[in-house]
């Protein structure tokens, strides 16, 4: 909780200020929200940042690689894709890759330092004929020791329930916008049948990724709107991906006015002090992001990117560069720690014997 008179000297409501540093919300409205969009941007960021180190390492980013395991012709109609199959985008298109190839992009995904490893399909629901090659590269990547995310469309409960049996982590399901932009956007599927997709997946025990994009012409209400509706689920999505519209020629979007970096900034900002405890994405469009503005990303409280030479179908900063960045701005990748139950029982145990010799020593000496 930060001080009350800093509290009393801001020109916004305290409740919004103060409560956001050590509460974690499901009730946002939209007043709450555009205030905070509305404060002056360092009062915005030091309200973020304070936020964030309250809940993770503000030097540590996690760190995932994205692979596109089925490219093009998808019937979804999204203006902002380039794997539309209602537009004509030069992308070629590509059946379902195979099991060991995927399996081979995580391995050296994990050798460049990925923790997580994402794996997307261009499909408006996957069909019965490809859910076991999908199982299974969820099974090889999870032995590798990555973690593991998919998206693959629209979801029914049973391919769900299977794929929590396979072992995937996170699924991601962007809702893109707010519900009232939202048709602007896409026709062929509704705003209804993504949150139901993201409440079966939550109902299986999987973790939730879930964000939107931003520069399609949206209104601040709509970016206000659809942080909200992340925000106020039953539980936040654990990772919450905030994407700059990459304009694709060919896509009906492809000559929208640029997103003014402050006001990116500002929307990583709001989407940290609204979910404190989630992963917030610095996604699509860090291409075009000079480092000041990544950097800048990272103090308002994004602490996830997309890591490698692409993103799906579009490019992406290289390693190389995303390291050098990193080491200028002292930023580690964060590390994954996970043990299975014979490993976590023997490091239980080995502590035990530490702290009892560590007992006999003071005892003696005393």
């Amino acid at each position: 909780m930060l001080p009350a008179t800093y509290c009393r000297n801001l020109s916004i409501q305290p409740r919004i200020f103060c409560m956001t540093a050590s509460v974690t919300r499901h009730d946002w409205t939209p007043a709450e929200v555009l205030a905070l969009f509305e404060q002056p941007f360092n009062d915005l960021l030091f309200q973020a940042q304070t936020v964030h180190r309250q809940h993770f390492d503000a030097n540590r980013v996690q760190v995932s690689t994205l692979l596109s395991i089925k490219t093009g012709a998808c019937p979804e109609d999204c203006k902002y894709c380039p794997q539309s199959g209602h537009y004509n985008t030069g992308l070629d298109k590509e059946k379902l890759l195979e099991v060991q190839k995927v399996l081979d992009e995580a391995a050296a995904a994990k050798a460049i330092g990925a923790t997580r490893f994402c794996m997307g399909a261009a499909w408006k629901h996957p069909s019965d004929k490809d859910m076991p090659y999908v199982l299974e590269m969820v099974k090889g990547v999870r032995k590798l020791g990555l973690e593991t995310c998919m998206t693959l469309g629209k979801l029914t409960k049973e391919q769900t329930a299977a794929l929590a049996d396979a072992g995937l982590d996170y699924y991601n399901h962007n809702l893109d916008t707010s519900p009232e932009f939202y048709g602007n956007i896409i026709t062929t599927r509704t705003y209804g049948d993504r949150l139901e997709t993201l409440a079966y997946v939550r109902d299986a025990g999987m973790k939730i990724c879930s964000g939107g994009i931003l520069g399609m012409g949206e209104s601040l209400r709509d970016r206000a709107g659809l942080l909200i509706q992340l925000a106020n689920l039953p539980e936040h999505p654990e990772s919450v991906p905030i994407n700059m519209l990459v304009k694709v020629k060919g896509t009906p979007l492809e000559n929208e006015e640029d997103v003014d970096p402050f006001d990116f900034i500002r929307t990583l900002a709001v989407a940290r002090i609204m979910m404190p405890k989630s992963h917030v994405r610095l996604s699509a469009g860090r291409e075009q992001m000079n480092e000041q503005t990544q950097s800048l990303a990272f103090f308002a409280g994004a602490n996830s990117i997309f890591y490698g030479e692409r993103l799906l179908t579009t490019g992406n900063p290289q390693a190389e560069k995303d390291m050098r960045l990193f080491e200028r701005l002292g930023i580690k990748p964060e590390e994954r720690e996970e043990h299975d139950d014979e490993v976590h029982q023997a490091a239980i145990e080995q502590a035990l014997v530490e702290q009892r010799e560590s007992e006999l020593f003071v005892n003696a000496a005393g």
